[in-house]
């Protein structure tokens, strides 16, 4: 059972700003999740129906809707460490 994925407005933009092959294995990202919206790699965040994943220094948030069978990638952001970006 596969799941349909929408990336929201802001995660396009988020996209749009990334460049070469870090992209291309955000996008590969994505489009596994939907065959496993769960991976072993994913983290639900505290106090939020979301999740997130991270790949390479970004990290994917995105919801996932059980009963519509739909993934919805809310944004694309890097990983902030100690108040820097990585």
């Amino acid at each position: 059972m596969s799941y349909r994925i929408e990336v929201a407005p802001a995660a396009q933009r988020a996209l749009r700003k990334i460049r070469g092959p870090m992209r291309r294995r955000i996008e590969g990202a994505i489009l596994l999740l939907a065959q496993d919206p769960r991976p072993p790699a994913a983290r639900r965040l505290d106090d939020e129906p979301a999740y997130r994943v991270r790949v390479g220094d970004f990290r994917i948030i995105y919801e996932i809707r059980d009963d519509v069978l739909l993934v919805v990638i809310v944004t694309v952001a890097p990983v902030v460490v100690m108040g820097t970006a990585a």
